[in-house]
């Protein structure tokens, strides 16, 4: 049985530059504050997915896709470029108290072995991190996850997110991320996913310094993604991140979500959205060069 290891994912520099396209209701809600007409449809979702998927997968290591809305559509139309690699979505989400993602379990629709044959390479797993949650749920989780991915050759990615505890006790969203670092910073997965701290602002140093704070907690390569991070200031988040021990970034927001709901989508995906992609993968190389 091939044994996918991280370099089927990485840049020849050894640094990740990931694409994510995995995002669901998130994403309706992106495309309707973004004025399109609602209700927004389920096919303009996958319309936009695998239209980015296409002109945007020649610039990235890899792509997250989700079954929900767009892996299927994405293999049948063969829309990832061949230097790319595949990671699907292994997370069901489960709405609630009016967000569209309260908690998470693993999609028990996922096929390893069929999506594996289609050219996936890699599984991921959101896991939301609340400080009055149960740890060992959250670590029996991503224990069957980590099972999941290795008994059939993929590797493992989990995504943990910090959110307010579910009882109005005060939320220190900085500790959090530390934290949950602490409790799955070692827990078996190949990469971990994290959040960038103070949402990638602030002076370079209180961010290197908070980002090595981090590095010291995961047992893992891991990468930064992009949400609640300004796209403007994300490259350098991933270049001081990189600095702190981070090995790159699986990211959508920063590279699509100005596009979003704009006419002519495929074009603004050309022009706008893949020339940050690519500035992106160049930082990712400089980085790891320096560290060779």
């Amino acid at each position: 049985m091939t044994m996918y290891t991280l370099k089927d994912i990485t840049r020849p520099s050894g640094g990740f530059a990931m694409l994510a396209v995995d995002q669901r209701e998130a994403m309706r809600l992106m495309f309707a504050a973004a004025g399109a007409p609602t209700p927004v449809t389920d096919q303009q979702l996958t319309d936009f997915k695998v239209n980015a998927a296409r002109i945007l997968s020649p610039y990235a290591s890899a792509i997250l896709l989700d079954q929900q809305f767009c892996y299927r559509q994405v293999v049948e139309q063969k829309a990832v470029a061949k230097s790319c690699a595949m990671i699907v979505a292994a997370d069901a989400f489960i709405p609630g108290n009016g967000i569209p993602v309260d908690s998470v379990t693993i999609d028990k629709s996922i096929n390893p072995q069929a999506v594996k044959q289609d050219g996936a390479k890699a599984l991921k797993l959101l896991v939301l991190w609340r400080s009055d949650e149960d740890p060992q749920q959250r670590l029996q989780m991503v224990k069957e996850f980590n099972e999941l991915c290795h008994a059939n050759g993929l590797l493992s990615i989990i995504e943990p997110v910090v959110r307010p505890p579910r009882r109005g006790d005060k939320f220190d969203r900085e500790q959090a991320i530390i934290d949950a670092a602490k409790e799955l910073g070692d827990s078996g997965a190949d990469l971990y996913k994290v959040e960038m701290p103070l949402h990638g602002k602030g002076s370079q140093q209180a961010l290197l310094s908070v980002s090595q704070r981090l590095n010291d907690q995961i047992n893992m390569p891991w990468v930064i993604l992009s949400s609640g991070v300004d796209e403007k200031l994300f490259p350098r988040a991933v270049s001081v991140a990189m600095t702190a021990g981070a090995s790159g970034f699986l990211a959508g927001r920063a590279v699509w979500s100005s596009v979003i709901g704009l006419p002519d989508s495929e074009m603004m995906l050309r022009d706008v959205s893949a020339p940050k992609l690519q500035r992106l993968g160049e930082i990712v190389d400089e980085m790891m060069a320096k560290r060779n």
